[in-house]
């Protein structure tokens, strides 16, 4: 591993990535903390560009690293956008869109989702019970910013992540590819998720908004439910997402 202090142009840099505009520029994003860069060295080490580190930073990675950029804790706070900084930052390359055939048992579609801790757990969960295709509609936050990044660790760069204009064709894209049934997840009414048999077999599992829900329900589409024995709509999006993708371990593991 080998030290140097960081140029002008990547400390602007790394500023100018804390925007949607910044990073539509440089088609690049900040990946901040430590498992959050231990996952991106491990998954997709070709997309980073440099890495800026303290000293307590770079003591506390468990991967070998790739030439860093050293900071002062004083100077590092100025760019950290957490208050509690595990002094690391890696910039990477976003990754495009890929052009790969569609993989997995089923496609996991965030709908408007806006929340960017929301959008970043989910990430995370699905990549935790194996699943590789996650799609989302325009109007959600930016996968890449940079709390997504961090509530996910880094998740986004193992899956294949694709932006569609809309969720028709989202589902049309899904259609396509030979994933035909739709679900939509309803907080209200539908198949409940623990019954309903089809929901992981060539599918797509749509989460929308909390506020709103999904923009539209796709023809045929079918709405999934979570039981709620205690009639109180207490699940945010991501929670619900974990009880959904939980219900696909159950259904695929020997174990349960």
């Amino acid at each position: 591993m080998t030290q140097n202090s960081p140029s002008r142009r990547e400390l602007s840099l790394l500023r100018a990535l804390l925007t949607r505009g910044g990073r539509k520029r440089s088609n690049c994003c900040r990946c901040e903390g430590v498992r959050a860069v231990e996952e991106l060295l491990a998954r997709r080490k070709d997309l980073v560009q440099f890495i800026v580190a303290t000293r307590r930073g770079i003591d506390a990675m468990r991967c070998e690293l790739p030439e860093v950029k050293i900071l002062s804790e004083e100077e590092f706070s100025q760019y950290s956008d957490t208050l509690n900084s595990q002094g690391v930052i890696a910039v990477a390359e976003i990754p495009e869109s890929p052009d790969t055939p569609v993989a997995g048992d089923f496609i996991l579609a965030l709908d408007q989702l806006n929340d960017p801790g929301n959008f970043g757990t989910i990430s995370r969960t699905y990549r935790a019970i194996g699943g590789q295709e996650l799609w989302y509609t325009k109007g959600s936050v930016d996968p890449w910013c940079d709390k997504a990044i961090r509530s996910g660790m880094g998740a986004q760069f193992s899956l294949n992540v694709r932006k569609f204009d809309d969720l028709r064709s989202l589902c049309d894209a899904a259609e396509k590819a030979g994933f035909q049934t739709i679900y939509i997840a309803d907080p209200h009414k539908g198949e409940s998720c623990f019954t309903a048999e089809k929901l992981f077999k060539k599918s797509v599992l749509v989460i929308g908004s909390e506020a709103n829900g999904v923009s539209m329900f796709p023809e045929n589409s079918r709405s999934v439910m979570i039981p709620m024995p205690g009639d109180y709509e207490s699940l945010n999006a991501a929670q619900a997402a974990t009880v959904l993708l939980l219900e696909y371990v159950r259904r695929n593991t020997q174990y349960i």
